[in-house]
C-alpha cells in the first residue's frame, strides 16, 4: 500500500460503532464512494474543498482508537474531519431519559451509534435528489452510473471501482440524454443541476444554525422537507431531522411506537414529538430493531427510464 498523504489517530473517549455510524452514508451495496473491505476497513471518497480524497478508516479494538489514512489533494481536510464524521460533535445528553423502556434496551445494544457529519452538502444532496419518489434500487443504480461515468478515480490505493463525486461544474455540464441514460427523469435531473449551480451557497450551510440551514436548502426549487432532512442528517449532523414525506417511515414509526398501521406524516410527527431533540436518533433505532408491520401492499416495481 502506498504511503498516505495524511493520517490521524483519534481516541473517541466513549463507545463508538464506526460501521453503524457511517452506514447512512452508503447508497446501496455498490456505492462507488463507500466500501467495506474484507479486513473491516472502511474506505470512503470525498470531494474536499482542496480536492478529491480517499479515506481509509480502521478501529483498534483493544484501545478503541480510530486510525484514518487519506490520499489525494484533499487528504489533510479529510483526516481533519474524521472526528466530526464519527460524531465528535454529537451531543446525546438527555437521550436515554426520553426513551421508553423498550427503546432504552435497543439503545443500550447499539450504544456506540453516533450521528456524524460529513460537512459536504452536495455529496449528501445529490443522492437525496436521485432518491426522490423512486425506489432505492432505481436511485442507487443512477448514483452508480453517474459516478462511474462522470466522477473521477479515487486517489491512492482505493479498492477497484471507487470514484469521487463529480464537481458542481461538471454536474451542470451533463447533457439531458446522459441523465436519461443514468435512469434519472427530467424533474430530478433539473433539480440536480439547480443545486449544483448554487453549490457554493449550499456548502455554507455547514456554518449556519440548523433552522437557517434547512431554510436555505429549501429555497432551491425541488428541495423540500424530505430532501432537506436527508441532507441535514448526513452533512450537518442533525440528530432531530425527520424525513417527512417518506413513503415507508410513517408506517414504521406508527407501528413501532403505537402498534398502529397506516400512520401518516402528521401521526408520525405526533408520536416522535416527545423525543425532541433526538427524533432522528429514535428513527435510527426503530430502523435497526423496531417491530415492523407486515407488507400488505405490493412493492413498487423499479422503473428503467433508459428504455423510455
Amino acid at each position: 500500500m502506498t504511503t498516505p498523504t495524511a493520517a490521524i489517530v483519534w481516541r473517541p473517549g466513549r463507545a463508538l460503532d464506526v460501521s453503524g455510524t457511517l452506514s447512512p452514508l452508503r447508497r446501496g451495496h455498490g456505492d462507488p464512494t463507500h466500501r467495506v473491505a474484507a479486513d473491516g476497513a472502511i474506505w470512503r471518497t470525498t470531494l474536499a474543498p482542496t480536492g478529491g480524497a480517499t479515506l481509509r478508516i480502521t478501529t483498534h479494538a483493544p484501545s478503541g482508537e480510530v486510525r484514518a489514512e487519506a490520499w489525494g489533494p484533499g487528504a489533510d481536510w479529510a483526516v481533519g474531519g474524521v472526528p466530526d464524521l464519527l460524531g465528535a460533535r454529537d451531543d446525546d445528553s438527555g437521550y436515554d431519559e426520553v426513551l421508553t423502556p423498550p427503546l432504552r434496551q435497543v439503545h443500550r445494544r447499539h450504544g456506540g451509534l453516533r450521528v456524524g457529519r460529513t460537512s459536504r452538502v452536495l455529496e449528501a444532496l445529490l443522492p437525496a435528489v436521485l432518491e426522490q419518489k423512486v425506489t432505492g434500487t432505481e436511485a442507487h443504480r443512477s448514483w452508480r452510473e453517474l459516478l462511474w461515468r462522470f466522477g473521477t478515480p479515487a486517489p491512492g490505493p482505493a479498492p477497484s471501482g471507487m470514484r469521487v463525486v463529480p464537481s458542481p461544474s461538471r454536474l451542470t455540464m451533463i447533457p439531458s440524454w446522459d441523465w436519461h441514460r443514468a435512469g434519472v427523469g427530467p424533474q430530478r435531473s433539473a433539480t440536480a443541476v439547480r443545486v449544483s449551480r448554487v453549490a457554493g451557497r449550499l456548502e455554507e450551510c455547514v456554518e449556519l444554525p440548523l433552522p437557517e440551514a434547512h431554510r436555505r436548502l429549501q429555497l432551491v426549487p425541488g428541495v423540500g422537507p424530505w430532501t432537506s432532512a436527508e441532507v441535514a442528517q448526513r452533512a450537518l449532523g442533525d440528530a432531530d431531522a425527520v424525513s417527512v414525506g417518506d413513503y415507508n417511515l410513517p408506517k414504521l414509526v406508527g407501528f413501532a411506537l403505537a402498534g398502529e398501521r397506516g400512520a401518516d406524516d402528521a401521526r408520525m410527527l405526533e408520536l416522535l414529538e416527545p423525543f425532541r431533540p433526538h427524533r432522528y436518533r429514535v428513527v435510527r433505532l426503530l430502523e435497526l430493531a423496531g417491530p415492523r408491520p407486515e407488507r400488505r401492499a405490493p412493492r413498487f416495481a423499479p422503473r428503467d427510464y433508459r428504455s423510455i
